[in-house]
């Protein structure tokens, strides 16, 4: 069985809602799927400036366990998801990408699958530019990158060609339709993608 790591931070429930549409795809194609939320590190003052986010991340920390080592070993696609940070990956999920380098230095992750998806407040706020950002540490651990280009009639009414997008308008309004249609296009790719490399491993492996 093909098996999908989706390792996602989300502070409202946006990012988190296109990453159980991932998942969804992904068990469609038959993968094994771990959903995992990155943690907050910042003191409890600074969560408290912001309404509503101790108690979100509470709930969301109550229905996923944190990504760990263990997790991207055992994967053979990782999939990172957040939301954008002045046009860049969020700090919480990059400490998780960091946390990898023991497995970098092994080479345990080269040649698993990567892929990316994120989410922004504004339009235009980062969701490309976010993404591409995700693809450089991808690169750096090996990682097969695969985008979504324009391979499904979904890419053509919502997403972008490097990963699952939405934007929540300044008020965590949540994924569209399209956007969760993306979401879920780009977990049957990822787990199809992965399934086939494996074979091919297999194969290789047993020639």
């Amino acid at each position: 069985m093909t098996k999908v790591l989706i390792a996602f931070y989300s502070r409202t429930g946006v990012t988190e809602q296109l990453a159980s549409a991932i998942a969804e795809g992904a068990r469609a194609e038959g993968a094994e799927v771990r959903l995992r939320r990155a943690r907050e590190f910042v003191p409890a003052e600074v969560m408290a400036k912001a309404q509503g986010w101790k108690e979100q991340a509470d709930a969301m920390n109550a229905r996923y366990e944190a990504p760990t080592e263990a997790d991207a070993e055992w994967a053979d696609a990782i999939v990172f998801g957040g939301p954008t940070r002045f046009g860049a990956i969020s700090a919480e999920l990059k400490a998780y990408i960091d946390s990898l380098g023991g497995l970098w230095f092994q080479g345990k992750l080269n040649g698993k699958v990567g892929s990316a998806f994120g989410s922004s407040s504004t339009p235009h706020g980062g969701n490309e530019s976010t993404l591409i950002s995700l693809y450089n540490p991808m690169a750096h651990l090996g990682l097969i990158i695969v985008p979504l280009g324009y391979a499904d009639p979904a890419m053509f009414k919502a997403g972008t060609p490097y990963g699952a997008s939405s934007v929540s308008m300044n008020q965590a309004a949540p994924p569209s339709a399209d956007d969760l249609e993306v979401a879920r296009f780009q977990g049957r790719r990822i787990a199809t993608v992965a399934r086939a490399l494996s074979a091919a491993h297999v194969t290789a492996t047993k020639a």
